[in-house]
């Protein structure tokens, strides 16, 4: 299923709903990821004492810059297994969702939460 199909996915169980890890974290390193295949940054976020930091790939050129995503709390996956873009290692998935030109919107909580608080 594309992203960008308005399909839905199949239906699962509340137990498959619980495998997937999505926790809250704060961005605190931005660095250009200049060797991606199509334009994206390199993200150190926060998740609190129990997880560290992870670090991903994310392709968010589009809408925020560095200055922006510095200190900002994002939604992420993370319990998938590292994949590796490029040179680079990406740890976790970040969360979000296309505007109606294709621009990753990121997943923020609309009040603080603690860093490594999960989604329910």
């Amino acid at each position: 299923m594309a992203a960008d199909k308005a399909a839905t996915a199949a239906t699962i169980d509340f137990g498959d709903f619980l495998k997937v890890d999505i926790r809250a974290g704060t961005v605190t390193d931005v660095q250009p990821f200049p060797e991606a295949r199509k334009p994206a940054y390199k993200l150190w976020v926060d998740f609190g004492p129990e997880i560290g930091t992870r670090k991903s790939s994310a392709q968010l050129t589009g809408l925020y810059t560095p200055e922006t995503l510095i200190g900002r709390k994002v939604a992420a996956v993370v319990n998938f297994p590292p994949r590796q873009v490029g040179p680079f290692m990406s740890e976790i998935l970040v969360l979000g969702f296309p505007d109606a030109d294709g621009n990753v919107v990121l997943i923020s909580p609309t009040h603080e939460v603690p860093n490594g608080g999960r989604l329910f």
